[in-house]
């Protein structure tokens, strides 16, 4: 069970998100995605709750509130989808390129 948390602060702390939801029940894990070049939050998160009830109350009290002068986005966080290869563009990987039968 996992919720999303979009438009946070770039300056909220682990801590501080823990604060506001623990409001609605147990939070078991926080996570706050970091820039890997400017190492600040990337103004998302991931709040993790004991219970799917703990969760649901927390996402209809939470989404659209305003917070650090931001309108939280909450919502129950969905399954990552898989990168698609660099060569997403149609091409096979191989350096060819092919129309039906043909390759060029």
């Amino acid at each position: 069970m996992s919720i999303y948390v979009g438009n946070l602060s770039y300056k909220v702390t682990q801590e501080e998100v823990q604060t506001v939801f623990s409001d609605y029940g147990t939070v078991t894990r926080v996570q706050l995605p970091v820039d890997r070049e400017t190492g600040r939050i990337r103004g998302f998160g991931f709040v993790e709750m004991s219970s799917e009830s703990e969760e649901q109350a927390a996402i209809e009290a939470l989404d659209g509130a305003t917070w650090m002068g931001r309108d939280l986005k909450v919502n129950k966080a969905r399954p990552r989808e898989e990168k698609r290869p660099a060569n997403s563009w149609g091409g096979n990987g191989g350096g060819e390129y092919s129309r039906g039968d043909r390759r060029f």
